[in-house]
């Protein structure tokens, strides 16, 4: 839980925006809000910089949602499926590695480069880490420049496009790829602990775009 807390306590720095001058109208239960920041506007360099320093951010407080809150909301879903199907899941299943998308795709980069050399699972976990930040980062910098000119593009406090982001790489592109199951094929346990991680993504990478930008 200390990862969860830290993370908690990361969203309250948000708070501070207002005594900084920048309004934040924020509805979380309304992802078609649009959110109001009196900020500079029209710098794309900018722009971009901001939010791809907010990606950075929003892909280390993702791996930290995942590891302490994400186990929990999959178990909570497992449990509803497995009473719902009148079975639970299986426990050795759960003990087992688990290779994620990002590790695939370090694996499937260093197999294509190298003519055939596979990753072994501790060189596959630290590529997929280098996969994650890779990704993270130049999303958020496609995010700061649609925010720095789109009001809407900021729905949410990021959320909206969090969301559009889990729908096209998680649910389209990352199967397209055959680095996951089809998402037809896959149970909604394993979808629940990735959306929620994009949702913290947005946040984060929205609240320090905010005060990234506020400084430039």
């Amino acid at each position: 839980m200390r990862n969860f807390a830290r993370f908690t306590a990361f969203l309250r720095a948000g708070n501070a925006l207002d005594s900084a001058g920048i309004p934040i109208h924020q509805d979380f239960g309304n992802f078609s809000g649009v959110i109001m920041a009196d900020e500079k506007h029209g710098n794309l360099a900018a722009g971009i910089l901001a939010g791809a320093i907010g990606g950075l951010v929003a892909s280390w407080m993702m791996n930290l949602f995942s590891e302490d809150a994400g186990p929990k909301i999959q178990q909570a879903v497992q449990a509803i499926d497995g009473n719902q199907n009148g079975q639970g899941g299986s426990q050795d299943a759960e003990d087992e590695p688990k290779e994620d998308a990002t590790m695939k795709a370090a694996d499937a980069v260093v197999s294509t480069v190298t003519g055939g050399r596979h990753l072994s699972l501790e060189e596959r976990q630290k590529g997929g880490s280098i996969v994650h930040y890779a990704f993270g980062a130049p999303m958020g910098g496609v995010y700061g420049a649609l925010a720095e000119y789109s009001p809407t593009a900021r729905a949410g406090f990021g959320t909206a496009f969090a969301g559009l982001l889990f729908a096209g790489a998680d649910m389209i592109a990352v199967p397209a790829l055959h680095l996951s199951p089809a998402t037809g094929d896959q149970p909604a346990s394993s979808l629940g602990t990735p959306f929620g991680a994009h949702m913290v993504y947005g946040v984060t990478t929205e609240c320090v775009r905010r005060l990234v930008r506020s400084a430039i």
